[in-house]
């Protein structure tokens, strides 16, 4: 997983398959970055992504938690489309966390 820091924000570029072993190894580097980094801003990007099943919605959601304790943001990005239907599905619609999708993407609702 590459990790960048711009400003006060950190982004983690998440590749390959998110299950329960490797959501617990991405939760363990994010939350140590974010309380050694202190970031306002705390990106998921998603785009390297192949394959999810529901730890990587509980990943999100406590990143999301995280961010809310340190007084920052969640923001997940690039979000295949394969996996952005189950992360809708899932109700992260409402957390707010969702990048919006460009008007030349070619999912469609």
């Amino acid at each position: 997983m590459k990790t960048t820091m711009n400003g006060n924000e950190l982004t983690l570029y998440l590749t390959g398959e998110i299950d329960h072993h490797s959501a617990r190894r991405i939760r363990e580097t994010a939350d140590g970055l974010v309380q050694q980094k202190h970031p306002t801003l705390l990106k998921l990007n998603f785009a390297g992504v192949d394959f999810m099943d529901s730890s990587g919605i509980g990943l999100i959601m406590g990143r999301y938690r995280t961010m809310l304790l340190y007084g920052g943001t969640l923001q997940v990005t690039e979000v295949p489309r394969e996996l952005r239907k189950m992360m809708e599905l899932s109700g992260l619609n409402s957390l707010g966390v969702l990048e919006r999708r460009s008007e030349s993407c070619e999912y469609t609702e």
